[in-house]
Protein backbone atom coordinates (compact mmCIF):
# COMPACT_ATOMS: atom_id res chain seq x y z
CA UNK A 1 0.00 0.00 0.00
CA UNK A 2 3.02 2.74 0.95
CA UNK A 3 3.96 1.90 -2.82
CA UNK A 4 0.84 3.01 -4.31
CA UNK A 5 0.53 5.90 -1.94
CA UNK A 6 3.88 7.24 -3.55
CA UNK A 7 2.57 6.82 -7.17
CA UNK A 8 -0.52 8.58 -6.02
CA UNK A 9 1.33 10.91 -4.67
CA UNK A 10 3.42 11.24 -7.65
CA UNK A 11 0.58 11.65 -9.97
CA UNK A 12 -0.72 14.22 -8.06
CA UNK A 13 2.17 16.76 -7.83
CA UNK A 14 2.71 16.12 -11.32
CA UNK A 15 -0.95 17.17 -12.18
CA UNK A 16 -0.11 20.37 -9.92
CA UNK A 17 2.88 21.13 -11.74
CA UNK A 18 1.06 20.75 -15.32
CA UNK A 19 -2.06 23.41 -14.07
CA UNK A 20 1.16 25.86 -12.61
CA UNK A 21 2.79 25.37 -16.32
CA UNK A 22 -0.90 26.06 -17.93
CA UNK A 23 -1.56 29.34 -15.81
CA UNK A 24 1.97 30.62 -16.35
CA UNK A 25 1.57 29.93 -20.33
CA UNK A 26 -1.75 31.64 -20.95
CA UNK A 27 -2.04 34.69 -18.90
CA UNK A 28 -5.75 35.15 -18.23
CA UNK A 29 -7.83 37.24 -20.26
CA UNK A 30 -8.99 40.68 -18.95
CA UNK A 31 -12.13 41.90 -19.87
CA UNK A 32 -13.23 45.47 -20.25
CA UNK A 33 -13.30 46.41 -16.83
CA UNK A 34 -10.48 44.63 -16.31
CA UNK A 35 -8.72 46.72 -18.91
CA UNK A 36 -10.48 49.63 -17.87
CA UNK A 37 -8.84 49.13 -14.28
CA UNK A 38 -5.15 48.50 -15.60
CA UNK A 39 -5.70 52.15 -17.80
CA UNK A 40 -7.14 54.20 -15.03
CA UNK A 41 -6.04 53.45 -11.65
CA UNK A 42 -8.46 56.36 -9.63
CA UNK A 43 -11.83 55.20 -9.10
CA UNK A 44 -13.27 58.54 -10.08
CA UNK A 45 -10.86 58.31 -13.56
CA UNK A 46 -12.62 54.72 -14.18
CA UNK A 47 -16.06 56.31 -13.39
CA UNK A 48 -15.38 58.99 -16.16
CA UNK A 49 -14.39 56.91 -18.40
CA UNK A 50 -17.63 54.39 -18.08
CA UNK A 51 -19.78 57.52 -18.10
CA UNK A 52 -18.47 58.63 -21.54
CA UNK A 53 -18.89 55.08 -23.16
CA UNK A 54 -22.49 55.04 -21.58
CA UNK A 55 -23.31 58.79 -23.10
CA UNK A 56 -21.84 57.66 -26.53
CA UNK A 57 -24.00 54.18 -26.11
CA UNK A 58 -27.29 56.31 -25.32
CA UNK A 59 -26.14 58.84 -28.59
CA UNK A 60 -25.79 56.37 -30.77
CA UNK A 61 -28.88 54.87 -29.80
CA UNK A 62 -31.12 57.92 -29.76
CA UNK A 63 -29.35 58.49 -33.15
CA UNK A 64 -30.39 55.01 -34.68
CA UNK A 65 -34.12 56.04 -33.01
CA UNK A 66 -33.92 58.71 -34.73
CA UNK A 67 -33.02 57.88 -38.58
CA UNK A 68 -35.81 55.30 -38.17
CA UNK A 69 -38.30 57.92 -37.60
CA UNK A 70 -37.68 59.97 -40.75
CA UNK A 71 -36.33 56.92 -43.38
CA UNK A 72 -38.22 55.04 -45.39
CA UNK A 73 -36.62 51.80 -45.17
CA UNK A 74 -36.54 48.94 -48.41
CA UNK A 75 -39.00 46.77 -48.80
CA UNK A 76 -36.40 44.07 -48.63
CA UNK A 77 -35.88 44.72 -45.11
CA UNK A 78 -39.62 43.53 -44.23
CA UNK A 79 -39.85 46.29 -41.31
CA UNK A 80 -42.90 48.08 -41.22
CA UNK A 81 -42.97 52.03 -41.68
CA UNK A 82 -42.29 53.82 -37.57
CA UNK A 83 -45.22 55.61 -36.90
CA UNK A 84 -43.35 57.55 -33.97
CA UNK A 85 -43.48 61.05 -32.27
CA UNK A 86 -39.41 61.86 -32.30
CA UNK A 87 -39.77 64.90 -30.21
CA UNK A 88 -38.55 62.41 -27.05
CA UNK A 89 -35.70 60.98 -28.79
CA UNK A 90 -34.77 64.10 -30.18
CA UNK A 91 -34.90 65.73 -26.85
CA UNK A 92 -32.38 62.89 -25.60
CA UNK A 93 -30.40 62.81 -28.18
CA UNK A 94 -29.51 66.51 -27.90
CA UNK A 95 -29.17 66.41 -24.33
CA UNK A 96 -26.64 63.91 -24.67
CA UNK A 97 -24.52 65.98 -27.67
CA UNK A 98 -24.53 68.72 -25.29
CA UNK A 99 -22.47 66.55 -22.96
CA UNK A 100 -20.06 66.88 -25.14
CA UNK A 101 -20.37 70.34 -25.58
CA UNK A 102 -21.68 70.16 -28.85
CA UNK A 103 -25.04 72.56 -29.04
CA UNK A 104 -27.39 72.76 -31.46
CA UNK A 105 -29.14 76.16 -33.21
CA UNK A 106 -32.37 76.21 -35.19
CA UNK A 107 -32.22 77.58 -38.74
CA UNK A 108 -32.08 81.36 -38.93
CA UNK A 109 -31.16 81.94 -35.33
CA UNK A 110 -29.18 84.77 -34.26
CA UNK A 111 -25.35 84.73 -33.78
CA UNK A 112 -25.55 80.91 -34.27
CA UNK A 113 -27.50 80.25 -30.94
CA UNK A 114 -31.06 80.44 -29.81
CA UNK A 115 -31.08 83.36 -28.02
CA UNK A 116 -27.48 83.03 -26.96
CA UNK A 117 -25.87 86.51 -25.92
CA UNK A 118 -22.06 86.61 -27.29
CA UNK A 119 -19.12 88.00 -25.13
CA UNK A 120 -19.36 91.34 -25.96
CA UNK A 121 -22.87 91.51 -25.43
CA UNK A 122 -22.35 90.41 -22.31
CA UNK A 123 -19.51 92.96 -21.65
CA UNK A 124 -22.11 95.47 -22.45
CA UNK A 125 -25.00 94.40 -20.41
CA UNK A 126 -22.27 94.56 -17.12
CA UNK A 127 -20.90 97.65 -17.84
CA UNK A 128 -24.40 99.27 -18.40
CA UNK A 129 -25.83 97.24 -14.96
CA UNK A 130 -22.58 98.70 -12.81
CA UNK A 131 -23.53 102.21 -13.95
CA UNK A 132 -27.23 101.86 -12.91
CA UNK A 133 -26.70 100.13 -9.66
CA UNK A 134 -23.30 99.70 -8.85
CA UNK A 135 -23.03 96.53 -6.61
CA UNK A 136 -20.32 94.64 -5.30
CA UNK A 137 -20.72 90.33 -5.83
CA UNK A 138 -18.53 88.79 -3.04
CA UNK A 139 -18.12 84.76 -3.68
CA UNK A 140 -17.46 82.81 -0.29
CA UNK A 141 -15.90 79.50 -1.12
CA UNK A 142 -15.44 78.52 2.51
CA UNK A 143 -18.31 77.99 5.39
CA UNK A 144 -19.59 79.28 7.51
CA UNK A 145 -19.19 82.69 7.90
CA UNK A 146 -21.21 85.28 9.95
CA UNK A 147 -21.75 88.43 9.08
CA UNK A 148 -22.40 91.00 12.41
CA UNK A 149 -22.44 94.67 12.33
CA UNK A 150 -20.60 96.67 14.61
CA UNK A 151 -21.98 98.62 17.39
CA UNK A 152 -21.04 102.11 17.19
CA UNK A 153 -21.25 104.33 20.66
Amino acid sequence: MAHNDIIMADEIKTEEIKTEEKTKEEPKKKGFFGKLKDHAEDKEEQMMILSTFVRLGILCWSGAILTLAYVDLPEAFKMPKQDLDPTFIASVFTGVLATFGVQTSKKGAVNGGGGGVSKSDMEKLIAAASQTAPAQTIRIEQAPVQIVPNKID
